[in-house]
């Protein structure tokens, strides 16, 4: 059995921790909140941005991965799934 003043220590580092979190996850939105008012300030069509990846491009990336999978992990299902897993 953990002693009570080991209990209060570790409810007490937990509680500091949870604290902590939120304190920075706080000041970090204020951060991004401030710096994207002042960049909008200052040129609003910065913000808008061509995507890096066109969506064709996307989607074959996306087409290519997935028939690459299947390749790779077809005959492991097919045994799986031949034993009755």
């Amino acid at each position: 059995m953990i002693s009570i003043l080991a209990q209060e220590r570790l409810l007490g580092a937990a509680l500091g921790s949870v604290f902590a979190a939120a304190v920075v996850y706080e000041q970090r939105n204020m951060i991004y909140n401030s710096i994207s008012e002042s960049q909008s300030l200052i040129s609003p069509q910065s913000q808008v941005r061509e995507p890096f990846v066109k969506t064709k491009s996307r989607l074959d990336l996306g087409h290519l991965w997935n028939k690459a999978v299947d390749q790779t992990l077809g005959p492991v299902i097919e045994s799986l799934s031949s034993r009755g897993w």
